[in-house]
């Protein structure tokens, strides 16, 4: 009984959905996306007055503004957020059955969109860049770079992979990427005798200026090692910087200060005590429903960490 029941309400359900124009969901998706009437209609080929025609129709099927201007920008109706990502998976779905081939990187021309923060770019986006170049010649790269990774990255950037350090939670799945580990670093003025520790003692500290202490400066605390700090900054990628021209001392990312090395005074010292490494994860867009070419974009970004 509950099977028929339940066979009975899809139907039903059907025959609802052969009423609505489904045309209609394909330059919603672009709407709510791009947030503007002119973009979405070169984003799915219709002139301005065809998509303002069917943004007029899908308010009056849905029974909501969708789209409202907010000042000198569009901004989405609670109704329109909710409709985002259950639109964009039914879509993505619905083009793989469509699809008259499996994903392809020779021809594809997507766009591959990856989530990253800026010094995490600086570390491995040209590696990134050069491969998705080489493997797939006609699609798009869109490095998008973030201070910090959250549901925005999927929902409103449209990332389909975020790179993100270990320590940052998520609630996506995740797997692990690279590693990275804290170091000491100075300039060529410092001591040159003096140890990764008696620099930290003695020479003012530049610090990123953020909530709480990172593990170093926990494990500095743990040992009682006493030192100054002289300057606090919001960018972390100034740090080096001010090291090179300036002096000092600082704990910061090898990887990032490895690259920058190359063109900085910069002296590279192991941090001196136990401090965890610092994992790089893959955190994936969950919407993202192309299977193959999740595999394909892993298979880049595990090949592009290897070079490091």
């Amino acid at each position: 009984m509950d099977s028929a029941l339940d066979d009975a309400a899809s139907d039903a359900e059907l025959a609802r959905l052969a009423s609505v124009n489904l045309n209609l969901l394909v330059p919603l998706l672009a709407l709510l996306e791009e947030r503007s009437v002119t973009r979405a209609a070169a984003t799915v080929g219709l002139s301005q007055p065809a998509m303002s025609h069917a943004l007029r129709r899908m308010r009056r099927l849905l029974g909501d503004e969708l789209i409202v201007r907010n000042g000198s920008g569009m901004t989405l109706t609670p109704r329109a957020v909710a409709l985002l990502l259950p639109l964009r998976r039914v879509l993505n779905q619905a083009a793989q059955i469509v699809s008259p081939s499996p994903f392809d990187p020779a021809v594809d021309s997507r766009v591959v969109s990856v989530a990253m923060t800026t010094s995490k770019a600086l570390v491995i986006g040209s590696a990134i860049a050069r491969l998705i170049a080489e493997r797939a010649p006609h699609a798009t790269l869109r490095l998008r770079t973030t201070t910090m990774g959250s549901t925005a990255q999927f929902t409103e950037d449209r990332a389909d992979v975020l790179l993100l350090s270990e320590e940052a939670p998520s609630p996506y799945p995740r797997e692990h990427l690279y590693d990275d580990r804290w170091v000491v670093i100075t300039n060529s003025s410092a001591p040159r005798d003096a140890s990764a520790l008696e620099l930290l003692a003695t020479l003012p500290h530049v610090i990123f200026d953020e909530p709480g202490r990172s593990r170093p400066y926990e494990a500095l605390d743990e040992q009682k090692v006493a030192y100054t700090v002289r300057d606090r900054v919001s960018d972390n990628l100034l740090i080096p910087h001010l090291i090179s021209d300036a002096g000092g001392v600082a704990v910061h990312r090898y990887r990032i200060t490895s690259v920058m090395s190359s063109y900085l005074d910069l002296r590279i010292e192991e941090f001196p005590l136990p401090v965890p490494s610092l994992g790089i994860d893959m955190v994936w867009n969950p919407w993202v429903t192309d299977e193959a070419f999740k595999d394909w974009l892993r298979g880049i970004l595990v090949e592009a960490a290897a070079s490091l």
